[in-house]
């Protein structure tokens, strides 16, 4: 038996090692993972102490990739973050020639968290005098079914944290129950240095009772489930619609090359669409770029609790497995990938990215007319989903291609909600102290902190080639004359921003305007230049102080539009490495410069914004909450590019 489970599980190594590079944009490969490690070797870089934060594809020349035909060769690079020691160092390595590039000390910036990093210290907390103490008053002898948390605690500008590597120490009971995110002890956290591997102080703001509620959901806490009458069996039994070489998809008149990504979950690139002959360019590259969630509770235990999760929480790789079935369509095609594990060693993640053809009984168009046959016609998407776990929250994330040439970017809130036990019961205790003043009661004794989740992505339109001009159409009233019947009407004022300094705007509803990214090379058949518009979704604004740190480091939430130009050194809106970052790092330090947008190659950056003041109904487990934004096309074509679908 043993042996039949060492050869099924070298079987799914090689699915994913036998992977190989087509395309220049193609993630890493099982053995380029391990060039990485016996270049760095060589080098004297690796000991059995190394740790890596980050091994990835070093992001090719734009033009050349667009240039590039199936068949030619194409350069491969990586880089890597690298832990020895104390110190955290850059490397990039040429894939090809095996040879090391760059090899630099990161002198003022912090790689994300590795477990081995606080691992080694969770014997030395848990003997602490101060800690056994704090828990003693809060009724513990044996901290044997304690676990510790140790997270990053933002940039504040202290004594303390100046030169260090600071990390809050938290603690949970998880005895007895599956569902621990209610389980926190509040009020108790431990300061420490991990360079240092010290305790640096233990800050005990009080105790707070345990709450009894089980919170848990598997099917045996469940109970019996509903009835769901008439099941729904959506199958293809013609076979899927796409079709799938290497990481590029064709489907229908879109092509593009998909792959997993460990920092930003999922790429999505050089989409083209074809008519005829002609095979145009409108994206060359669309990710998230960066995840902000900062929690609203002054307490010690939760103001440093502003987390930003792409940058940070990137260990195992951002995205995890999707659920054959629950989280996809069983007939969905799955793709496997490959992560960079704290050794540095590739470690395979299935079924991580899903793609799927859906119909949802929408139509694309109609219309119903008296003097003709009525006319509809039926619309079908084509989905790509993957999904990431951060901890207490996981997020879906969808690239969906439709039939009209547009583009839905929508991106699905569920998981846990962080809370945190009161001594208040509820919202009727007589009693009442205010334990609500940061959150709501979701079951008794348990409050769930109000919190904000802000999104960024880097949206590098090339809208029928690279160079192209952003125009912001501003929609103002006009006053007719006073012999008209009509007093007023709304007209179109285009205002084309020549430096990204122009550029950094909030939406306000009173002053609307539509963002569009031109083409300088082409116009559709009426003299327009083709154009692809990046539509908002629901929103909003930061209610944060613009002198408060974690706005600060995540300054990229001051405006839902940013324009750069190409620069591909600037992949992530809060910086290269947010963790424990100074303030005005990425987006925010970038456009300092203004540097011109105007006939060139544009890069949109869009924050998507919600605040969560949690309900009733997002407890033990959040219903997905869903926003979005499109891409769309404006002028593009020539008509409805839908005009051609079948009727049946």
């Amino acid at each position: 038996m043993k042996r039949l489970h060492l050869a099924i599980y070298l079987l799914s190594l090689s699915c994913f090692s036998a992977l190989s590079q087509n395309h220049p944009l193609d993630p890493l490969s099982w053995q380029e993972y391990w060039t990485v490690l016996e270049v760095l070797r060589a080098e004297g870089h690796l000991t059995d102490g190394t740790g890596f934060s980050m091994i990835n594809l070093r992001e090719p020349d734009k033009q050349a990739v667009w240039k590039w035909k199936a068949g030619e060769p194409f350069e491969r690079g990586a880089y890597a973050t690298v832990h020895e020691g104390k110190t955290a160092y850059h490397a990039e390595i040429n894939l090809k020639e095996k040879k090391l590039d760059i090899w630099r000390e990161l002198e003022d910036a912090q790689p994300t968290w590795l477990g081995q990093e606080f691992g080694s210290m969770v014997d030395t907390i848990k003997k602490h005098p101060e800690v056994i103490a704090a828990m003693k008053k809060r009724g513990y002898d044996d901290l044997q079914f304690i676990d510790l948390f140790v997270s990053p605690p933002g940039y504040y500008g202290t004594e303390e944290q100046k030169g260090r590597r600071i990390g809050h120490a938290g603690f949970i009971d998880v005895q007895g129950v599956r569902n621990s995110w209610s389980r926190g002890i509040e009020g108790l956290v431990v300061v420490v240095d991990l360079r240092e591997q010290k305790i640096l102080r233990v800050v005990d703001e009080g105790v707070v009772p345990l709450p009894e509620e089980n919170i848990d959901y598997d099917p045996a806490s469940i109970g019996k489930t509903r009835e769901v009458p008439g099941p729904i069996h959506i199958s293809q039994p013609m076979g899927k619609g796409f079709s799938l070489d290497g990481h590029i998809v064709e489907w229908q008149k879109w092509r593009f090359h998909i792959k997993a990504d460990h920092r930003v979950g999922m790429i999505i690139s050089t989409v083209t669409y074809g008519e005829g002959e002609d095979r145009r360019p409108i994206l060359y590259k669309g990710n998230l770029s960066e995840i902000f969630v900062p929690y609203m509770d002054p307490a010690f235990d939760w103001y440093h609790r502003n987390f930003l999760d792409a940058g940070e929480y990137t260990q195992g790789g951002l995205c995890k497995p999707l659920l054959k079935g629950l989280d996809a369509p069983d007939y969905a095609h799955y793709m496997n990938a490959l992560v960079c594990g704290d050794d540095g060693r590739p470690v395979p993640v299935p079924q991580i990215i899903a793609i799927f053809e859906r119909e949802s009984g929408d139509p694309s168009w109609r219309h119903y007319s008296f003097d003709m046959e009525p006319e509809s016609r039926k619309k079908r998407d084509l989905v790509v989903r993957s999904a990431a776990v951060l901890g207490n929250y996981d997020y879906v994330f969808d690239w969906i291609f439709q039939q009209d040439g547009s583009i839905r970017v929508q991106l699905g809130a569920t998981g846990i909600a962080e809370a945190k036990p009161a001594i208040q019961k509820d919202a009727n205790d007589p009693n009442r102290k205010d334990d609500d003043l940061y959150g709501r009661f979701v079951d008794p004794h348990i409050v769930a902190v109000n919190h904000d989740h802000y999104f960024s992505y880097r949206i590098d339109l090339d809208v029928d080639g690279s160079t192209n001009n952003l125009v912001m159409d501003r929609l103002r009233q006009r006053m007719l004359p006073e012999e008209h019947p009509r007093r007023s009407v709304w007209v179109r004022d285009p205002m084309f921003p020549k430096r990204e300094g122009d550029v950094k705007v909030n939406i306000d509803l009173h002053k609307p305007a539509l963002w569009r990214v031109l083409s300088t090379s082409r116009k559709n058949h009426v003299g327009y230049p083709t154009s692809y518009q990046l539509m908002p979704g629901k929103t909003t604004n930061t209610l944060l102080s613009a002198d408060d740190f974690p706005r600060r480091r995540a300054g990229f939430i001051n405006h839902h539009l940013w324009a750069t130009p190409y620069d591909v050194s600037e992949q992530f809106a809060a910086g290269d490495y947010p963790t424990l970052s100074l303030p005005d790092q990425g987006l925010p330090s970038w456009v300092k410069a203004n540097r011109s947008i105007e006939n060139t190659d544009i890069v949109l950056w869009y924050t998507m914004a919600m605040h969560h003041m949690v309900r009733a109904e997002d407890w033990p487990v959040m219903p997905v909450l869903w926003h979005s934004f499109e891409i769309r096309p404006f002028d593009f074509f020539n008509g409805n590019p839908a005009m051609d679908l079948p009727r049946n």
